[in-house]
């Protein structure tokens, strides 16, 4: 059996970011032979068309590991309504410059946490606007809004805490291993 490579694209540079527990989860839950890396974006530069030239490194970087992955995960917070513009730039500099997409044609889905009750619902569809542009086939169902209390539900380590939290993000996961392989390129 061999590996299927998963891109993680976390839109939160918090240290305890929930979108950083949650990636988490549902690497626990993945089956066996799915890798998931995550991608730093915490350092790239703001894109600029003049870049297309001569990329920076750190764009270089992200390109590459976007290209070696099989598939996607984008994990979104929700900041006003919208998608954290650290997540909106890493999207901008691996799709550039023109006829380089480092996204084109990968599987990919959209999950989100937050404390708000919508969970990151507006975030979530505005990512999956670019996304379409972009052609990254996405998962549509089920979708993710994970709402955090105090208490959880997944732990700094991962870890799910509420029974009913872990059967839906189970079935999450078996739907998007399921995805994934069927839209490997």
């Amino acid at each position: 059996m061999s590996t299927i490579k998963v891109a993680v694209l976390v839109g939160s540079l918090r240290k305890e970011s929930l979108n950083r527990r949650l990636a988490k989860a549902i690497e626990r839950l993945a089956p066996p032979d799915f890798a998931f890396e995550h991608v730093r974006i915490d350092d790239l530069p703001l894109y600029n068309q003049d870049f297309d030239a001569d990329y920076p490194d750190a764009a270089k970087r992200l390109k590459r590991q976007i290209e070696s992955a099989d598939a996607l995960l984008f994990v979104t917070p929700e900041y006003n309504r919208g998608v954290p513009g650290v997540l909106k730039n890493a999207l901008d500099l691996a799709s550039r410059p023109w006829g380089t997409n480092s996204f084109a044609g990968k599987p990919g889905a959209v999950i989100g946490a937050s404390i708000g009750a919508t969970g990151s619902a507006l975030a979530q569809q505005h990512l999956r606007n670019s996304l379409v542009f972009l052609d990254v086939p996405t998962l549509a169902q089920p979708e993710v809004f994970v709402h955090f209390k105090d208490d959880g539900p997944v732990d700094p380590d991962g870890q799910v805490t509420n029974e009913g939290t872990q059967k839906f993000l189970q079935s999450f996961v078996d739907r998007y291993a399921a995805w994934v392989r069927k839209n490997l390129r």
